[in-house]
């Protein structure tokens, strides 16, 4: 018998924060029964981040993704090592590596972004990141397959309304301290897998007239930021 794991189904943003929320649940709940002392694992809160780190790392489709995931991997190992006294000097004294980080995704991006062969499609994925500024970006794909867009104190604006999907389509996302806006046309349907922490998602679409053949996916987290979908 074939059971959904053993098809390869994808962990969502949401069964991982549902699972670390549980996780938190269940260590007060012993807590108050006088079980256990939740501060002594509680201290091992950067795990999550760790976590969240790796599943946008194996999400990712290009640079903008691989920023996002090992920024993530990064506050998480070094919020980790301070948490158990390993060592002394604040995350923040490091806020200069997000420019290394910046840096690097930009390299990743100018040696991989273009594929060996040449494409009939360039439109049909797209890639933008935004840190400290604003990007716009379009398509007009006959066969558009997804992208990623990560917002990181900036802000990404994307017009798909001339795309058309064959089947379904992923968009990765990620915003924090950002936004990110994306417009669709009217006969596609949207899915929204966002995980909002201290931020919002807001799907703003029209469900569209009788069965809808064309699906958008949208997955990732708005930290502290904003994620729009509308027409």
């Amino acid at each position: 018998m074939n059971t959904g794991l053993e098809r390869g189904k994808p962990i969502t943003a949401q069964l991982l924060m549902g699972l670390l929320v549980i996780v938190v649940g269940v260590l007060f709940t012993l807590q108050n029964l006088g079980v256990l002392d939740a501060g002594e694992y509680l201290r091992y809160w950067p795990v999550g981040l760790i976590a969240i780190g790796g599943l946008k790392l194996s999400q990712c489709r290009s640079g903008g993704g691989v920023f996002a995931g090992l920024l993530f991997i990064t506050a998480g190992a070094w919020l980790m090592l301070e948490s158990l006294e390993i060592v002394t000097v604040r995350l923040w004294d490091l806020w200069p590596v997000l420019l290394v980080f910046f840096g690097a995704s930009m390299v990743w991006r100018g040696m991989h972004g273009r594929p060996e062969s040449r494409s009939a499609d360039s439109n049909a994925t797209m890639s933008a990141l935004a840190v400290l500024a604003g990007i716009n970006r379009g398509s007009n794909s006959r066969a558009f397959r997804g992208g990623d867009l990560t917002a990181v104190l900036g802000g990404c604006e994307v017009d798909l309304r001339q795309a058309a999907i064959d089947g379904e389509a992923i968009i990765d996302v990620f915003a924090m301290w950002g936004g990110i806006e994306i417009r669709v046309p009217e006969d596609w349907s949207v899915s929204g897998q966002v995980t909002p922490i201290l931020g919002g998602y807001e799907d703003k679409t029209r469900p569209p007239l009788g069965a809808a053949t064309h699906r958008l996916v949208v997955r990732g987290f708005a930290i502290m930021g904003g994620i729009e979908i509308k027409n």
